[in-house]
């Protein structure tokens, strides 16, 4: 397929006319678009004119694109969640991808395609939307404004306790979940909330305990030093009976990519998700 036809059916379908962004932080160098720099979005890297497969993964790294380049192929794109690595141990949580993939991307015909909010944005391919539901959990509305759009779901749980939701998510996840018991063992009204990523804020913590909720699912639950709003998330839960179970930031937002593959194999291409590692200090 065209790159360019490829990427005006991701323009279109996605609604990148309707969405904004900041990635301000990243480095910029040549070989990043203008398309990208100027709003932060979709094409990041423009070197293939022919895409013949795709590989998704959630955020653009080293080790992610050290892996892809082993296999030695050609005329392909990387569609990443975030166009820069996580990690919140580190002062600045964003890294960039090293400057010396760069040259190697562009003579081997590799481009880079980036959606953040567009992909956060509730809809099929969203990561909230594919993280609930890979919990086996019900959509049931929508809440939480994020660059203007609704990224959060409110959702009905087969499970009774907070004890049980978090074992399902830690087989979901295969690998250890947080849970800070803030308040009743058991699921209030069978109900909880869920934000893909970072929802663990005051704000939508607030939402929650107004809304008659006291389960949140969410990706980071880390009581970071280095941002102010976790830590005041932590307070207003202790103090209004939130639980709050975490599953690190990757592994809350890499099902949206993993349902990619579906939106690229019915467009005729051959598309594969590449597994990253989790960052455990995000629970």
């Amino acid at each position: 397929m065209l790159s360019t036809e490829l990427y005006n059916l991701l323009e279109n379908d996605f609604e990148l006319s309707k969405c904004t962004d900041d990635w301000s932080q990243i480095s910029s160098n040549s070989y990043i678009s203008t398309n990208f720099r100027n709003r932060y979005m979709g094409i990041l890297c423009d070197n293939a004119k022919e895409i013949e497969k795709v590989y998704t993964a959630v955020f653009l790294n080293n080790n992610i694109v050290g892996k892809i380049l082993e296999r030695n192929e050609e005329n392909f794109l990387i569609f990443t969640h975030h166009p820069m690595q996580w990690d919140i141990t580190k002062l600045q949580c964003f890294e960039n991808l090293s400057p010396d993939y760069f040259p190697i991307l562009a003579k081997r015909n590799i481009s880079v395609y980036t959606l953040h909010t567009p992909l956060d944005k509730n809809g099929p391919y969203s990561t909230t939307m594919n993280f609930v539901k890979s919990l086996g959990l019900t959509p049931k509305s929508e809440f939480y404004d994020y660059f203007g759009h609704k990224v959060g779901i409110i959702a009905k749980s087969p499970f009774n306790s907070i004890a049980e939701l978090t074992k399902v998510a830690e087989k979901t996840v295969n690998h250890r979940a947080s849970l800070y018991i803030y308040g009743d063992s058991e699921i209030k009204n069978g109900t909880i909330a869920s934000i893909a990523g970072g929802g663990n804020i005051p704000e939508v913590i607030n939402y929650i305990a107004d809304a008659g909720i006291n389960t949140m699912v969410t990706g980071i639950t880390k009581c970071n030093p280095y941002y102010q709003p976790s830590l005041d998330a932590h307070e207003i839960a202790k103090r209004r009976g939130i639980n709050l179970i975490g599953t690190t930031h990757y592994s809350s937002e890499k099902f949206a990519c993993i349902e990619m593959v579906k939106y690229f194999e019915a467009l005729g291409l051959e598309a594969e998700f590449i597994e990253d590692k989790p960052c455990l200090d995000d629970l």
